[in-house]
């Protein structure tokens, strides 16, 4: 078995890893799958940045790693049963869910459903719920896997970007007259913005992205106005603002909160796709001793909101808000095929120094 890892201490390095999985041993209740795809965008670079401080090393520990150096940074994806010491899982069902960079996984089902079951192995227990649920397909009305991409590729982002929508919306928008989001060219930012679009009571919606990124952002029409980083001073710092940063850049998080001074209600960090000015996404909010800052954990929220609504209800609603920007997707996104662990180390660099256009998607198909 083949698997992608990264260096815990130092994300730049990876290797393609030969293991052994003992694919003949499973213990009971215990399935196997062959990973088929995945989606590969600059939130899995999040994920390796908050692989410590988040627990993201944690669901895949590295194969072939007896110092513990080497980690898998989780992907979002699709999936084979290839053998089943289940009852319940059959062999060549496929799913989709939160799988490692690798050919295969071992997996113990609980709590199933003709929809879904949750991962039940030890080491896993204790993490958010919503990365340890595996959506059976045979059991989905309506699938298509013609969408199969823009799944993995928009599943965790605007998921995140749906949270966001409900957690401003929640507390009124903080009072605020402007909501300003950094890197706004990212996918998680567009579902933002469009989600904060079609909201009647939502505020001025300002992006702010690089020059090269500028052109494009503005073509999606779900901003009110984009502004690249050199134009900061084009804001309107007397207006009351909220900031969601999706970049993770310390430095223009102390520039806007200068600017802005008592006019900051808000200030949430999502991402990290400036990882390179930072060591952690804890060092990001560490040294401001402000209640206005706050890293935003999407799966903490929409465990809460599955608590207060239902996991019924919070499904719906979510899964219609992920329709809506799904479909919008599909007007500006190109999605490219990498065919191996060997094409996604050549790209991974690229994703990196925020080198891949962002209306690319990409996908790495170990079926190909």
């Amino acid at each position: 078995m083949r698997e992608f890892q990264v260096l815990k201490s130092d994300i730049t390095k990876t290797r393609i890893a030969e293991v052994d999985i003992n694919q003949s041993g499973l213990e009971k209740d215990e399935i196997l799958v062959q990973i088929e795809s995945f989606s590969f965008t600059a939130n899995n670079i999040s994920y390796g940045v908050a692989g410590d401080s988040l627990g993201y090393w944690q669901f895949f520990p590295a194969k072939d790693n007896q110092n513990g150096e080497w980690g898998c940074i989780p992907m979002w994806g699709f999936a084979k049963v290839v053998k089943s010491n289940h009852d319940e899982i059959k062999e060549s069902e496929r799913l989709f869910g939160y799988f490692p960079p690798s050919d295969f996984l071992k997996i113990q089902p609980a709590k199933i459903s003709s929809q879904n079951f949750f991962d039940s192995t030890p080491h896993r227990k204790d993490l958010p719920v919503i990365y340890n649920n595996y959506l059976r397909l045979e059991g989905e009305a309506d699938y298509d896997a013609s969408n199969d991409s823009i799944r993995a590729l928009l599943f965790p982002l605007h998921l995140t970007a749906f949270c966001l929508c409900d957690a401003l919306l929640y507390e009124n928008y903080y009072d605020c007259e402007q909501i300003v989001i950094l890197s706004a060219s990212s996918k998680t930012a567009i579902g933002l913005a469009q989600g904060l679009s079609e909201a009647d009571t939502a505020p001025k919606v300002f992006g702010f992205t690089s020059k090269k990124n500028k052109e494009f952002v503005e073509s999606l029409n779900c901003y009110d106005e984009i502004l690249a980083y050199e134009e900061i001073d084009n804001l309107d710092f007397s207006k009351n603002s909220v900031i969601v940063d999706m970049a993770g850049n310390p430095a223009i998080m102390e520039k806007l909160s200068t600017f802005l001074q008592d006019n900051l209600k808000k200030f949430l960090t999502v991402g990290a796709t400036h990882w390179q000015k930072i060591t952690s996404t804890d060092d990001v909010i560490t040294n401001v001793q402000d209640s206005r800052f706050e890293f935003f954990f999407a799966p903490g929220h929409a465990q809460k909101r599955s608590g207060e609504w239902g996991a019924e209800k919070f499904n719906k609603i979510a899964n219609e808000f992920l329709k809506k920007r799904s479909e919008q997707s599909k007007s500006w996104m190109n999605i490219n095929e990498i065919r191996d662990f060997e094409g996604l180390s050549e790209i991974y660099n690229d994703m990196l120094t925020g080198d891949v256009e962002p209306k690319l998607g990409l996908i790495v198909n170990l079926n190909k």
